[in-house]
């Protein structure tokens, strides 16, 4: 099977066929290069998808991945993006092994085909020459042998005629053996070329062209293979990434199955325990004690009374608080199991509100004052040091972490030391190489350092003992007056809600303050409150359910009314919100739906 001779006389159909051919290539390399763009575009969407979902840097999304769930899909992520990079790997190996080889082939492959045609049509020519010269040839020998016959004819005729002369008859003989003889030349003239002829033509057909269209066959063979080795090269650059692929979603698999629920429940816990104890039973409290006072002064029923236990309910009793309680803030809503049509007025406070009057106007006094500090925290002020707004295992968890973070400082502090000493002895041993006197400041400087990081260290540590008992904590007094100067120097301030101590079964009680201390306390926070500017509203809230607040530092509000969010819940049940600046309070976090601006919250 040879195009050579089964189509030696298809010259003009295998240029077409072979322009096609180097056209599909070309098409196929096109394809492959569209194939690398969306390879990129994917792997850079992929890696755009993971890093969007990678929690931001000191940002309260970082904390929140310490949960397994959270980490395996942190791991998820990560693992896409090295997903990712294995399309770009697609996409390299394929522009590399297949567009630029084929890219240079095709140049070549043009090359070849303009040169065999070239042959080609020189050899068409040639022939056509030859062809050309025949034609000439049989015309003059066809020319010459009819002149030769006119001139024969003549000649007889002249002959046979008995008038005509003896020299014409010679000259007319002589006309035409002059004709017959250029009739000889034209025919051996004739037969050469036609020879000659035949000669290249046989040469054209059999030798020529076939040579010409044999090459021209090859180079298309070879361009189908290198089409097909394209293609086997385009599956193997995906079969070789495969394994790495399978490791990455392996790895993704594997992440899932690290998820441990059990886990994530005790950091839970450790998040958000507060170290408090159930508030204990609430004690009856007695009114009818004046009564039957009276009685008994005025009337014969003594008797009645006597054998039984008078009940020492005092109406003005160190009663134990709920946990999270603010002074002028309410107790925590019900648990979140009952609706909140069984509970119509909200939650309630412990004390009923049938205390005595004077009782109600000190604990308002005296609350008023950290009503002061809180909003003040709220609106930027520095934190306490301590971490006493913090509930106690909060607290015990930061006071932990900041004596962890300064035993770092003071490693590495001390590490420097350790370097710095050693270079001042290699001065002292080699003192070309520097003056050790010159190491002296920086070595005071950095012991300097360790000494102050080490007393801070003993101060949490300090705090840190008080909180996980170890040592006796603070007095209520010595904490009312440190609340009393803080007040007064502000650049002291420990904490706003320090007069707050556990009582033995691990409730909070409160003592009554002196009416001195009432009145300062008082007098300061009205000189405060007057010149502050209420808290921005940090969001918005729906009610879902009609709240009366019928307690102090509530606020009651209708079934869908909107209202704005001063303080967000900071995990005692309740938000803080406002109706319009002379109106704000507290409502139970269940009876409103919260959507807090983030910008605000951020800041």
């Amino acid at each position: 099977m040879s195009w050579g001779t089964e189509l030696w006389d298809q010259f003009d159909n295998l240029e077409k066929h072979t322009q096609w051919g180097i056209d599909t290539l070309e098409k196929c390399i096109k394809f492959v290069k569209e194939r690398t763009e969306i390879e990129l575009s994917y792997a850079k969407q992929l890696r755009n998808l993971s890093k969007k979902y990678q929690p931001k840097k000191n940002s309260k999304e970082e904390e929140e991945y310490k949960y397994t769930s959270c980490k395996a899909f942190i791991s998820t992520l990560n693992e896409m993006n090295d997903y990712a990079g294995q399309h770009e790997v697609i996409s390299e190996n394929m522009a590399s092994q297949i567009i630029v080889d084929l890219a240079r082939y095709v140049q070549e492959l043009k090359q070849e085909r303009k040169s065999n045609f070239h042959d080609g049509r020189k050899a068409q020519q040639h022939i056509e020459t030859c062809w050309k010269q025949l034609e000439s040839s049989k015309r003059r020998f066809e020319r010459d042998c009819k002149e030769a016959d006119r001139a024969q004819q003549y000649f007889e005729k002249m002959d046979a005629d008995i008038n005509v002369t003896k020299a014409d008859v010679e000259k007319a003989r002589q006309q035409a053996q002059i004709r017959h003889q250029m009739a000889e030349d034209s025919k051996a003239d004739y037969s050469s070329i036609l020879q000659k002829f035949n000669h290249e033509q046989h040469e054209y057909y059999h030798t020529h062209i076939p040579n010409i269209f044999q090459k021209i066959q090859e180079m298309e063979e070879r361009r189908i293979v290198r089409i097909g080795e394209s293609m086997k090269t385009y599956a193997e650059v995906d079969r070789q990434v495969i394994p790495i692929i399978g490791k990455c979603l392996d790895g993704i698999v594997k992440a899932a199955e690290s998820i441990d629920q059990k886990n994530d429940s005790q950091l839970v816990i450790e998040a958000y325990k507060s170290g408090f104890e159930p508030p204990g039973d609430i004690e009856f409290e007695d009114y009818t004690q004046p009564m039957k006072r009276t009685v008994s002064d005025n009337s014969l029923s003594n008797s009645r009374g006597e054998g039984k236990p008078d009940l020492k309910f005092g109406g003005k009793s160190k009663g134990k608080l709920w946990p999270f309680i603010k002074k002028n803030k309410p107790p925590p809503p019900p648990p979140a199991s009952a609706s909140p049509s069984a509970v119509p007025n909200g939650p309630q406070s412990p004390k009923q509100q049938k205390e005595p009057l004077s009782h109600r106007f000190n604990e308002f006094m005296t609350s008023k004052p950290k009503i002061h500090c809180f909003r003040s925290l709220k609106r930027g002020g520095a934190t306490p040091e301590d971490f006493s707004n913090l509930p106690p295992e909060q607290r015990r968890k930061k006071l932990q972490q900041k004596v962890d973070e300064l035993s770092k400082e003071i490693q590495k502090e001390m590490d420097q030391r350790d370097a710095i000493t050693k270079m001042k002895d290699v001065y002292l041993k080699n003192p070309q190489m520097g003056d050790p006197a010159s190491l002296d400041h920086k070595l005071a400087e950095v012991s300097q350092n360790i000494e102050k990081l080490r007393l801070e260290t003993q101060k949490f540590e300090a705090w840190l003992a008080e909180v996980e008992g170890r040592l006796p904590a603070r007095s209520e007094q010595a904490r009312r007056q440190s609340g009393l100067y803080d007040s007064q120097n502000p650049p002291t301030v420990n904490n706003c809600a320090q007069d707050r101590e556990s009582s033995p079964d691990g409730s909070y009680t409160e003592e009554q303050s002196q009416e001195s201390e009432v009145k300062v306390l008082a007098t300061d926070f009205d000189d405060e409150f007057d010149d502050e500017e209420p808290l921005p509203a940090i969001g918005t809230c729906k009610a879902l359910y009609t709240f009366e607040g019928q307690n102090e530092g509530t606020i009651s509000v209708v079934e869908g009314e909107t209202l704005y969010v001063i303080e967000e819940d900071k995990g005692d049940g309740w938000t803080r919100i406002r109706r319009n600046e002379d109106e704000e309070g507290y409502v139970p976090t269940s009876y409103v739906e919260v959507c807090l601006d983030k910008n605000a919250k951020d800041s």
